[in-house]
């Protein structure tokens, strides 16, 4: 099979061996992959910061027939998440949206809704919106793409809440005093129903809460 260039975010790196990485990434059309990209740990490589978490970049990689692992050969970089980083906040909806990104999406299997769920919110962070608005748009959403959005056994004000977000883009959302306690029942929720059904617990969620 022939090289190929996608638009994707970066979900995930891990260390292989001394100087490689094995990276997990959400392309637009050809949803999410596992490559290895060699030498990408040294200091001059072809990848700079294009690797980093939930960056959005132009990938490109080659993939074999009956290979699990793609040969991620670089990547140029589109929009980098580095001002959103240095706000502890908004750092840890990152590493949230990784997690939950990583954690339901099957492999290789396109899914043009939830690249741009992904695109999205991070715009919206961009724009400094409000980080708790962020959460849930995007909990919910995602429980909703992958196809197991349940009753919504939570407060009637929750239960509006849900229903707006289901029907407005998160950027024409009305302004609202969002804060931390705000469809709180929601969001937990929602997580839980996400942890049975991935049958492990989410690492970021427990951050989540502390903020």
């Amino acid at each position: 099979m022939p090289a190929r260039v996608s638009e994707a975010f970066v979900l995930r790196t891990y260390p292989l061996r001394e100087s490689d990485l094995i990276v997990s990434f959400l392309t637009r059309d050809q949803g999410k992959l596992r490559g290895v990209a060699r030498r990408a740990r040294r200091l001059k490589t072809n990848f700079g910061s294009g690797l980093e978490r939930l960056s959005h970049v132009r990938i490109s990689y080659f993939q074999r027939e009956n290979r699990e692992l793609v040969r991620v050969d670089s990547c140029e970089l589109i929009r980098s998440q580095f001002d959103l980083v240095s706000d502890y906040p908004a750092g840890v909806m990152l590493d949230y949206f990784a997690e939950i990104s990583e954690q339901l999406l099957p492999a290789a299997e396109a899914d043009d809704r939830f690249f741009r769920l992904l695109a999205a919110v991070l715009e919206y962070l961009h724009s400094r919106g409000n980080v708790w608005t962020a959460a849930l748009y995007f909990t919910l959403w995602a429980v909703r793409l992958s196809g197991f959005l349940p009753d919504l056994q939570v407060s009637q004000e929750s239960r509006a809440i849900a229903m707006e977000m289901l029907k407005t883009p998160i950027g024409a959302l009305p302004l609202r005093n969002w804060d931390k306690t705000t469809a709180k029942d929601l969001r937990r929720f929602l997580a839980r129903r996400i942890e049975e059904h991935i049958e492990r617990r989410l690492l970021t969620v427990p951050l989540l809460e502390a903020l």
